[in-house]
């Protein structure tokens, strides 16, 4: 199944590590600076123009990838649960 993270970007639900709230995660020391170097080395897609209010960590073939969503995390689960549960059809 796959999961839309906004724009025109959708990823395979077995690809994605982790969807977290952009804002409550940087409050971390060690968070701003895994999404620095992940920004410096060229990891990050900004999916919109929008301000983004979360970041989702993939590994698409063996590489990793993180988007910055203007989608909450919140929903973002629930449709990555919604989908998971269609596929258990």
């Amino acid at each position: 199944m796959f999961l839309h993270l906004g724009g025109d970007i959708v990823v395979r639900l077995k690809d994605v590590i982790a969807i977290l709230d952009l804002e409550t995660t940087t409050i971390s020391k060690i968070s701003k600076e895994f999404l620095k170097v992940a920004e410096e080395e060229g990891f990050i897609v900004n999916i919109s123009d929008d301000l983004p209010k979360s970041f989702i960590i993939t590994e698409i073939e063996k590489k990793s990838k993180i988007y910055l969503s203007p989608i909450s995390s919140a929903t973002l689960y629930k449709r990555a649960g919604y989908m998971d549960s269609i596929a258990n059809i």
